[in-house]
Order: structure tokens, then sequence, then C-alpha cells
């Protein structure tokens, strides 16, 4: 192993969460949201995957670059890119054969003056703001937005979707259920001024896992195809499979006396003698510095916690008094199961104080990933 650190990425749970997802959502197209690094598990690997296994129909990207790397990597998969592209981005957006989001009249006429000028007719699907507030049209201005695609003569309007913020918690549920009937309104007054419109869509994890999916005919799941629920409040209606095992090498035991300090700032006192394991992980592969002395831990099936301050490279465990069984080269997992022991990405989430998306996200390019299933 060239690095002490890896991240295990299991494909076969990837494609039985997304066999969950197909089976709560009626029949509808799956667009699988594989941005940033599809959330750190590893962009072509997982992309490709579910293209050989016909998992999803499409893919949704944030930036115009993993698009190209999707491309380049031999993805064939109709890709939507969920962000506005700037205008400097569009050559490249449309080489690469993205369907883009527009949700402004200003967006539309860019897109559709690069389409010209690269004489194709470009695939778009209208963002409308129906209550995230963060990019899309106004759904006073959706119709009108609709038309102007159609009369561009170098764009197709291929689908209309909106962003759900709070459908993933109980507390979000009367929202949410204005929001799909708001936007069931405009989609309809859509199509009534220029025709159907194929790939309807507003569903991400929180609103396939509970609400009622409407008029759509495509899903955009994200967080649950990588294994888990978007919220700790989530009701869990359907198990999730574990995806990633994050496992990093033991590379020194040392004895420590009772009030001697471990780490930076001397933050973890000894309370007796004991043994301490150095890990080789720290922050500068994304195991956060918010797990210090809280974090925990697994080596053959035994949790130890994390003591002292986690390093940029190494972090330590308290294996306690005893003389103890874990040698140099060990491997301690930092995220997965060892014996009947599991360390769940929520466990980390939660001793963060974030969220999951952001737990494999932070997982930095050094750690190699390991592909199987």
């Amino acid at each position: 192993m060239a690095s002490p650190t890896t991240f295990r990425v299991d494909l076969d749970a990837i494609h039985a969460n997304l066999a969950t997802v197909r089976s709560l959502s009626g029949g509808r197209a799956v667009l699988a949201a594989v941005k940033a690094n599809a959330y750190g598990h590893g962009l072509v690997p997982v992309a490709r995957s579910i293209q050989e296994r016909r998992s999803a129909e499409w893919l949704g990207v944030a930036l115009t670059a993993e698009a190209e790397e999707l491309r380049a990597g031999g993805v064939t998969l109709p890709l939507l890119k969920f962000t506005p592209t700037f205008p400097d981005e569009l050559p490249a957006a449309l080489h690469a054969g993205v369907t883009l989001s527009v949700g402004a009249a200003d967006a539309v006429d860019e897109a559709a003056a690069a389409a010209r000028a690269a004489g194709t007719v470009a695939d778009v699907h209208l963002k409308v703001d129906t209550g995230m507030r963060r990019v899309g049209a106004e759904p006073a201005d959706a119709v009108d937005l609709a038309r102007r695609i159609a009369d561009s003569g170098s764009l197709r309007l291929g689908g209309v979707f909106t962003h759900l913020p709070v459908s993933d918690v109980s507390s979000g549920e009367e929202f949410t259920r204005a929001e799909l009937a708001l936007f069931d309104d405009v989609v309809a007054r859509i199509e009534d001024a220029v025709g159907p419109v194929e790939w309807v869509h507003a569903a991400n994890s929180g609103a396939v896992l509970g609400h009622d999916l409407g008029r759509t005919t495509m899903v955009r799941p994200g967080i649950m195809v990588y294994g888990s629920y978007p919220d700790a409040e989530t009701p869990p209606t359907r198990p999730l499979r574990d995806v990633g095992t994050w496992v990093a090498r033991v590379n020194f035991v040392k004895r420590v006396a009772a009030g001697e300090t471990v780490g930076y700032g001397r933050s973890w006192t000894a309370p007796r003698d004991t043994w301490i394991a150095t890990v080789a992980v720290g922050y500068g592969d994304g195991y956060s510095r918010l797990l210090s002395s809280r974090g925990r831990m697994l080596v053959d099936g035994r949790s130890y916690p994390v003591v002292g301050r986690v390093c940029m490279d190494q972090t330590m465990i308290d294996l306690g008094p005893e003389d103890p069984s874990v040698r140099v080269g060990d491997e301690a997992v930092l995220m997965g199961t060892s014996g009947a022991e599991r360390i769940g990405v929520e466990e980390l989430a939660e001793l963060m104080g974030t969220i999951t998306y952001e737990v494999t996200c932070l997982i930095t390019a050094r750690v190699p990933r390991e592909y199987f299933g």
C-alpha cells in the first residue's frame, strides 16, 4: 500500500442504494448526483460503474470541469450541470455535451448565442426557484423563460426542475408539499405554453424517501446513493448500505506516564499510565481536527478514543494501560466496521457538528480510493 491511509468504496453498495431509489420512484428515471468527486467517493470510477450497470439514466455535476473529466473517462450518459454556467465556460460545456441549467433571461440568451456559435441545438433544463432562494427563475417568470428558450432557435427545453430545501425533515413537510404543488402548477402552465416537457424533476434524497413525487418523470438522489440519510431527523423508511470504509495504519506505539500530555497544545493529559498508538492520518487527509479528543478508531474489533489534537498527518489513540495487542502496521478503521464495532459516517458528522455530506467530501485527494464490488 503506497499510502498509509485508504478509502475503500463498495460499488455493489452504491448500486444497491440506487436500486432502493428506483423501487421508491415508481418507474421514474434516475439521475445520480456525482458532483464533488461523487461526494468524495471518486468521480470517474463511480460514474463508470453506474453507466456499466445501468443503475441510473442521468448523472449530475456542478462544474464544467467535472463534465469534461467524465467525458475524458469514457462516460457517455447524459449530464445535467446543476449550477449556472458562466459565459466563458459555455463553449467547453457544450463541447462536453452538457445539459445546461438556466434560470434567468440573460442565461438563456447567453446559452443560445453559444449554441449558435457552435452550430448546435443545446439541451437545457429550466430551473424554477420554489423556495430554496439560491438560483433559478421566479415561478411567475417561468413561462416567459420557457417561451424564450423555445423561440431561441438554438436551445431545446429538455426539462424543468426545482430543488427542495427541507424535504428531509418532518418539520418541513408542509413547506415541501406547498413547493411541490407550486411546481406542478408551474410545469402545467409551461406545458400549456410550449408543449410537453420530457424531464420534470424535483425529488432529492429527502423527497425520494418521504414525499409524493407528483407529476415528475425523474428523481435526483444524492446522499442516499452513498449510503446515508440526508438528515439525522429523516425517518429511516428504507435501509441503505454503507459505501465507504476509511482505514489508516498504525505507525508508532509508545508508553505514556500518568500526568504526561499528548499532542499539540498539551490538550490531553493521561489520567493513568497508558499506551498511545499513533495512526498515520490527519486533517491533511480530511480527518477533521474537530475529532480531537472526541472521535474514536477501531482496531481488530476494539474501539479506542482519539486523544489530543488531530495533527495534519497523524492522530493519536489511547490503547489503555495493559500491554496492547496493537502493533505498528496494524490497520485502524476510521469509518466502517471492524468485528462487531461500527463507526458510521453519521457518527463522525455528529461529532464534527456537520452533515454526512461534508464528512466524505473532506477526504482529500492524497487518500487513494480503492474499489470493489
